[in-house]
């Protein structure tokens, strides 16, 4: 019988998560199928209870569902529990594991894309959802100097850098907008865009969370949407003369992880990383 696998979001229609993780089954002869489902938010807990099934293997899990699907597991890692966001779930015999790999993706696209390593830097977070959990959680892991958590909302800043902080980092949340994001902007080592502003079939395509006078040449700003490959931030990072990491490096990084954790074998990179960059170039 056919597995099955997938992910999991709304929208969904921007993922190319089914093109590499189907090209990877398919490249070591694994009988199985992922797939894209739009789930609304309201669906969210009836789904995962369907993911019992035998022939199941687990999911993805994106935006707007990484907290939603906790309530409804069996168990959750120790870096997805402090994250409070999960991006996989593992089905073993009906039993529902939660993992958080964007962490891992996040920091194997630094160090293996631009060299950086965060240890000691100073590093400006954009936004508090769960994409930005896992990336704070890293960071705090690899001894990141100082951190500043933007966001519009400023209690789930505040809950993040309670993490770092927790972690023995210096840390400060202020608002996504003012002078206060300025001055972050403007001393940042590292810049993680990790709203879904300039999201293609997002809501808002042609947003950006910083202008171009707010980018210092001497940052490498990452951008963890991958959908367009040059978002608006990006294009203006590299106007500013700043160094430039779209999300496609740490969506495939995060995505081997998942596929490792299903299927018990070593994820072809290189023929995920290939099949990603096909999708983006015909998008």
């Amino acid at each position: 019988m056919k597995s099955s696998l997938g992910i999991i979001g709304f929208p969904i229609g921007h993922s190319i998560s089914p093109l590499f993780q189907q090209a990877a089954l398919d490249h070591l002869g694994i009988d199985a199928a992922y797939q894209a489902w739009e789930v609304k938010p309201q669906e969210v807990g009836e789904f995962v209870a369907g993911l019992r099934e035998p022939g199941v293997l687990g999911i993805n899990v994106t935006v707007p569902h990484k907290e939603a699907v906790i309530p409804y597991l069996d168990e959750v890692d120790q870096w997805a529990t402090t994250a409070g966001a999960v991006n996989t779930i593992v089905n073993r015999e009906g039993r529902l594991t939660g993992y958080n790999t964007d962490g891992l993706g996040f920091l194997r696209a630094l160090l293996e894309v631009n060299g950086f390593a965060p240890q000691g830097r100073r590093a400006l977070v954009l936004g508090a959802g769960g994409a930005a959990r896992g990336v704070v959680l890293a960071l705090v892991r690899e001894g990141v100097g100082h951190l500043t958590v933007a966001n519009r909302t400023l209690s789930r800043a505040e809950r993040l850098v309670q993490i770092a902080q927790d972690g023995g980092v210096n840390s400060l949340p202020i608002p996504l907008a003012g002078s206060a994001l300025d001055r972050a902007a403007a001393s940042a080592d590292l810049i993680v865009n990790c709203t879904t502003l300039g999201m293609a079939h997002g809501p808002d395509e042609q947003g950006t969370p910083l202008s171009r006078q707010q980018i210092p040449p001497t940052a490498l700003v990452n951008d963890l949407v991958y959908n367009p490959k040059e978002t608006p931030l990006l294009r203006l990072a590299a106007q500013a003369g700043a160094q430039v990491l779209g999300g496609i490096h740490m969506l495939v990084y995060q995505g081997a992880a998942s596929f490792e954790m299903w299927t018990g074998q070593p994820a072809p990179v290189p023929v995920m990383l290939e099949a990603a960059s096909r999708a983006m170039e015909s998008r």
